[in-house]
């Protein structure tokens, strides 16, 4: 039935145009590598915040899984923290406690790569906090 303003015209439907996702990795030809730090998704409650990679590459038949040393901007002073002065990132400490397996997809942009003095000072504390200096 026709209208005042005449017959109903129907438009065809556009096609969306799918949208990357901003946490999808796009460095796939450069993983991340041990000393590294990156801008990584921890999750809900760890959210994105940088953190250090302490593990060695993974092969093919391995779990694409990067162990890392996150970076805290409110440190507490504990024991197993290890501050150091990095231009960037923001003044805080690499959390020994909290190192994480965190899949390879999750890490977004790096940052930049530690000194190798710095690289000790944080495999130093990893050794004390896991039992293995004697």
């Amino acid at each position: 039935m026709p209208t005042v303003s005449g017959p109903k015209r129907i438009r065809p439907r556009r096609r969306r145009r799918r949208l990357p996702c901003w946490t999808a990795r796009k460095n796939a030809a450069n993983p991340p590598e041990r000393g590294e730090v990156w801008l990584a998704d921890l999750g809900f409650a760890a959210k994105v915040r940088p953190v250090l990679v302490v593990s060695v590459p993974f092969a093919d038949s391995d779990y694409a899984l990067i162990q890392s040393v996150p970076h805290t901007t409110q440190p507490r002073g504990a024991q197993f923290e290890v501050r150091l002065l990095v231009r960037f990132l923001q003044d805080g400490a690499f959390n020994i406690q909290g190192m994480l397996a965190v899949p390879s997809a999750k890490f977004l942009r790096r940052l930049g790569m530690l000194a190798p003095a710095e690289m000790s000072e944080v495999e130093v504390m990893i050794k004390r906090w896991m039992g293995l200096v004697g």
